[in-house]
């Protein structure tokens, strides 16, 4: 760990080697020799890359050889935003291009549950089960645009399943088993699928969690649903649904493989906005933007190729997961998991890291601070010598996490801190393997991400808080939102209202000279304190390090007549209570290490922090009941990890209008 001249703190160089053995270096290499395109560095070749954006993305599709029956004569038809055309002429297909690799008996899949048995399906054997998938989806009159629904948790099957669905051209959309049947009619109702697949149990905790009655009910509640077929995850033998098709017979034969060749911009997959308030939105990714993005990411920014094992702990209702089979684009076999992140041991997923020689693990910023606050050391108790790059991702990871993972997990790891999300399916900003790892930030835009901070006139700033805006098109922004209208009016009030024809992503960030970004949180959430603005992860990293806390949750609140509310909750850690030294330190804390203006109007101790499935704090629902909106419309329950914790805050805030009225 070294210290520059600048107020910095390096934790991690990348060694001249493993630099120049990079698949970036290579590719800058290419560039020279077919493109004519000179790069020293990554800040040079992250310039070029937007600045030549069609040239760009042409390389990309050049460069990795992409699979077409039309091979695109153009690369960017249109670059206005929202509605950029990107290669018009291109016919393709995600499926093929991802089965290019199914050549030979190498694992494509190691699928592992909590008792630690693993089951291997080769490269060879995948493409198989999912040709007899795909052939027995046409025999059901599935056809390219119908959806195919899915309730299934992180196994082989999923896998399948999706690239099944993808193969003939029809639209895939994942839920998590452990979703209620409302928050499952919530979104599969939408997208009126003609087949659904479910689970019928998932393992968590040493439990089996039936799901056969709700797929039964859900089923039911799905008029256009033409097929019902059933995952049975081994738990149940001889326990079968009525009327429902079993996956284990589709996916078995000798289907010879097939793959529909659609446009470039033809609906892949539907995925949903959080939805922690009103009913989620469809978010329709396309099979060529997933595609390039999906080769652009892995290959040169996570540095990954056959040799890879790639373990993500994600549930199927996060785009990470997507991410996972995005993986396999490069030809790396994926490790998934399906059971509790903490079995057994709060870093199990080290364990499993391990265990499969893995050399790239992704999770979410939480898991990390678990493991940490846990006292866990992964390096002290298990073998990690494989692991190579770690990616954390979901919300900003406290500096002392940092710390703790070059001290507790490997001193020569490549740690990136992504921030992107459903929206694109990848990230804007985050990990390359050219530069060094700096504390608390992260290390560059994404190659072909023209992404900058804004103020509120629309002028680009460096070292100052601003909105994360990009200035150019993606080819993974959404094609659309499903079931809006014909002009695409919630598609361009969510992105592009703010700065038209500028994407507003809507979290607050600062882009330093150095050209790394620092992220703040979401501006949506943003603490506005007499025209101060100050992003409540800023709060977290400070008070989070102190021994007493454990978890917190600040709210800004607007309220009615001007006024401005803005309490902290905090989860004491076991033997502490909130005294007043206590909540001096606090505030001292933040005083000193924030700002005196955010120090916050009272400080309470609650019994638990409320979160979406995916560990996000419920910050702007819990901000909408303090301001007055009724828990039905601040809330969606089906997103939230535990809807008990959310009833401590449902009582509070009617405590404190009450209170407020009568002031």
């Amino acid at each position: 760990m070294t210290t520059t001249d600048d107020p910095i703190e390096v934790l991690w160089t990348p060694s001249p080697e493993r630099v120049a053995n990079t698949r970036m270096t290579h590719y800058q290499s290419w560039l020279r020799e077919e493109r004519n395109v000179h790069t020293d560095n990554y800040q040079q070749l992250w310039r070029w890359s937007v600045s030549e954006p069609a040239t760009f993305w042409e390389s990309i599709w050049s460069y990795f050889g992409v699979i077409a029956s039309t091979q695109p004569t153009e690369s960017l038809g249109d670059a206005t935003m929202p509605g950029a055309i990107w290669f018009p002429e291109a016919r393709l297909n995600w499926a093929e291009n991802i089965l290019r690799h199914a050549r030979t008996d190498d694992a494509a899949v190691v699928a592992l549950n909590e008792t630690g048995a693993a089951r291997t399906t080769s490269w060879r054997a995948l493409e198989q089960q999912v040709a007899n998938v795909a052939t027995a989806f046409r025999q059901m009159g599935v056809k390219p645009g119908d959806r195919v629904a899915a309730v299934l948790p992180n196994i082989t099957a999923t896998v399948v399943a999706v690239l099944a669905t993808a193969s003939v051209g029809a639209v895939w959309s994942c839920c998590a088993p452990d979703f209620g049947l409302k928050g499952l009619t919530d979104r599969l109702s939408q997208i009126q699928p003609t087949v659904l697949i479910g689970v019928d149990g998932y393992q968590f905790n040493g439990k089996w969690i039936d799901r056969r009655a709700t797929i039964e009910a859900l089923s039911a509640q799905l008029p256009t649903v033409r097929h019902t077929v059933i995952v049975y995850n081994g738990h149940w033998p001889n326990r079968h649904l009525p009327n429902a098709l079993d996956f284990g017979d589709l996916s078995a034969g000798h289907a010879t493989p097939s793959y529909e060749q659609v446009s470039f911009d033809h609906p892949l997959w539907i995925l949903y906005s959080s939805g922690t308030s009103g009913l989620p939105k469809g978010i329709v990714h396309s099979h060529g933007g997933i595609l390039l993005e999906s080769l652009k990411s892995n290959a040169l920014h996570y540095d990954l190729g056959s040799d890879d094992r790639v373990f993500i702990a994600a549930s199927t209702a996060w785009v990470v997961w997507n991410m996972l089979v995005d993986a396999m684009t490069t030809g790396a076999t994926i490790i998934t998991y399906d059971g509790s992140s903490t079995y057994g041991r709060p870093d199990h997923h080290f364990q499993i890291c391990a265990d499969h020689r893995v050399t790239r693990f992704g999770t979410g910023a939480a898991y990390l601070t678990l493991c940490e606050k846990a006292g866990s050391s992964p390096v002290r108790d298990f073998d990690l010598s494989a692991l190579r790059s770690i990616m954390s991702t979901g919300s900003p990871l406290p500096d002392t996490t940092w710390h703790w993972v070059y001290e507790h997990v490997s001193p020569d790891v490549h740690l990136g801190s992504d921030s992107g999300g459903t929206d694109v399916a990848t990230a804007f900003i985050g990990a390359n393997p050219l530069s060094p790892v700096v504390t608390g930030e992260l290390q560059g835009p994404y190659l072909g991400v023209a992404v900058e901070a804004w103020d509120d006139f629309g002028h680009s700033v460096i070292d100052q808080l601003g909105e994360m805006v990009i200035t150019a098109p993606m080819p993974s922004m959404p094609v659309y939102f499903w079931n809006d209208d014909s002009q695409r009016t919630r598609y361009h009030n969510a992105y592009f209202a703010e700065y038209p024809g500028v994407w507003r992503h809507g979290d607050w960030i600062t882009r330093t000279a150095r050209g790394t970004f620092r992220v703040h949180g979401r501006s949506d959430s943003t603490l506005n304190r007499g025209g101060v603005r100050m992003g409540s992860a800023d709060v977290y990293q400070a008070i989070e390090t102190l021994p007493e806390i454990a978890e917190s949750l600040i709210i800004g609140a607007e309220l009615p007549g001007g006024g401005y509310h803005m309490p902290l909750f905090v989860v004491l850690k076991p033997g502490h209570i909130l005294t007043d030294g206590l909540i001096e330190k606090i505030c001292t804390t933040i005083r000193h290490d924030v700002s005196p203006r955010h120090v916050p109007d009272e400080i309470i101790d609650v019994p638990a922090i409320p979160t979406t499935r995916t560990g996000k704090r419920l910050e702007i629902p819990v901000k909408k009941l303090i301001q007055g909106a009724p828990p039905e419309a601040a809330i969606n329950p089906a997103t939230v990890a535990d809807t008990a914790t959310l009833d401590w805050f449902i009582d509070y805030a009617r405590r404190f209008r009450e209170s407020h009225r009568t002031s």
